[in-house]
C-alpha cells in the first residue's frame, strides 16, 4: 500500500538503526564496513580533542540526528560531525552541524552515488553546513573538503597530506594517514 503522507520526525525518532527524513520519506542507512567505520572513529576523536581544547562546540558521532527545515530535507545523520549550537539532552540536535563528513561504503561509487552525494552536500549547505569532507577510503584522493562559499572546487588530499576543515574550524588539522588501520592483517586476522 503507498503511503499518502509524508513521513514526520516523531516516526523518524521510533526508526530503528540510522536514517534520515528527505523528501517525506525516512531513508535507511545501512550499517558499514570496517574501513568506512574505522575512519569515521578516527575522525570523531580527532574533533573530540579539538573540541576539548577550543571549547566551542561539540564533536558529534555517527547516528546522531540534526533537525534542519529544508523544502525536500528534515534532518541529517552524518557518520561525524562538528556542532556549535546548544546541545538537546535526549533530543535530535537543532540546526546543521558546522562540519559534516560523509564517509562512502561499499558500492558508494558511480555516476549515482556522486549525484546523490552531490544532492546531499547541497542540502549540508543550503542549512548552513560550512564544510563537508567527502572520505572515500579506496580512492587516491581520499578526503575531498567541500566549501559552501564555493562548493564545486574541492579541495583534495592524499595520503602522508594533512587534512583540514577551514572555515569551520580554524587550525584543526587531521593525517590523511589517521584515517586507516595502523597494520595490516591477513583475512584470518593474523598479523
Amino acid at each position: 500500500m503507498a503511503r499518502t503522507k509524508a513521513a514526520t520526525l516523531e516516526e523518524l525518532k521510533k526508526e530503528p538503526g540510522k536514517a534520515e527524513l528527505v523528501d517525506g520519506e525516512i531513508v535507511r542507512m545501512p550499517p558499514t564496513g570496517f574501513l568506512p567505520g574505522y575512519a569515521a572513529m578516527r575522525i570523531l576523536f580527532s574533533l573530540h580533542e579539538y573540541a576539548q581544547t577550543q571549547k566551542n562546540g561539540y564533536a558529534v558521532g555517527d547516528n546522531v540526528g540534526f533537525v534542519v527545515d529544508l523544502p525536500r530535507r528534515k534532518s541529517f545523520s552524518p557518520d561525524a560531525a562538528y556542532y556549535v549550537g546548544p546541545h538537546s539532552g535526549m533530543k535530535f540536535l537543532e540546526g546543521a552541524p558546522v562540519f559534516a563528513v560523509e564517509v562512502r561504503s561499499e558500492g558508494d561509487d558511480g555516476p549515482k552515488a556522486e549525484q546523490a552525494l552531490a544532492k546531499k552536500r547541497a542540502d549540508y549547505f543550503a542549512a548552513g553546513t560550512l564544510v563537508v569532507w567527502d572520505v572515500d577510503m579506496l580512492a587516491a584522493d581520499v578526503v575531498r573538503v567541500y566549501r559552501a562559499e564555493d562548493p564545486s572546487r574541492p579541495t583534495l588530499y592524499r595520503r602522508g597530506q594533512l587534512a583540514e576543515a577551514e572555515p569551520a574550524l580554524p587550525g584543526w588539522r587531521m593525517p590523511v594517514e589517521d584515517l586507516f588501520p595502523y597494520f595490516v592483517q591477513g583475512s584470518d586476522g593474523s598479523s
